[in-house]
């Protein structure tokens, strides 16, 4: 695994994973509203206990609405998407939002004190609206996490210190498996590392 990808997944563990959660948001930015509420649903799966699919439960919808996951399954894969016939595209569309959704259900189970802030107005980037958040764990020390929000309000990329992207590292992880296989390698991948993850035992 490279270096970028180990950084980008240990500090978005962390920012995804902190409890005693505070926001400070703008009600009329639309794009503030949808980070909130992807937020709002992971301090609902903390306060709720229990194991990774617990997690999952309460997370997993709020994610389908607020990710724009058939865009970002696009950018992860690249440009050997569009050789996938509509079948494997829509296969994969499906096993990238579980196993996506899994992962930060998984990153959940990390969960220490800390608190988090929500910059109460978007900003432009790209064709999208990048909403800024402070994460700060419970010895104070803090991350910026950034997420792109696009068309109709759904995010579509997460950001660590501002250029860190959560799809790049994760192209690069599936570089491989579409090296050996193509869309059904990827596909086996994407629902292994989901099983995986579901099945892991909580570490003692």
């Amino acid at each position: 695994m490279r270096l970028r990808d180990v950084l980008a997944g240990v500090a978005l563990a962390a920012a995804l994973s902190l409890s005693g959660l505070t926001t400070v948001a703008a009600a009329d930015d639309p794009a503030v509203a949808t980070v909130t509420a992807v937020y709002a649903s992971f301090e609902t799966a903390l306060k709720g206990g229990g194991g990774i699919k617990d997690r999952l439960a309460a997370i997993e919808k709020t994610m389908a609405e607020t990710f724009d996951f058939p865009a970002m399954v696009r950018v992860a894969v690249g440009p050997k998407w569009k050789s996938f016939t509509p079948e494997q595209q829509g296969a994969l569309t499906e096993a990238f939002a579980q196993y996506f959704s899994t992962t930060y259900a998984n990153r959940l189970a990390q969960a220490q004190g800390g608190k988090f802030t929500i910059k109460p107005a978007s900003e432009p980037r790209g064709t999208g609206r990048s909403v800024e958040t402070e994460v700060a764990n419970g010895d104070g020390d803090t991350s910026q996490i950034d997420f792109l929000v696009g068309a109709g309000n759904r995010v579509q990329d997460v950001y660590l210190n501002g250029n860190v992207s959560e799809l790049a590292a994760m192209r690069a992880s599936f570089g491989d498996s579409l090296k050996a296989g193509g869309a059904n390698e990827l596909l086996k991948f994407l629902r292994e590392r989901t099983t995986g993850m579901l099945a892991a035992k909580p570490a003692p």
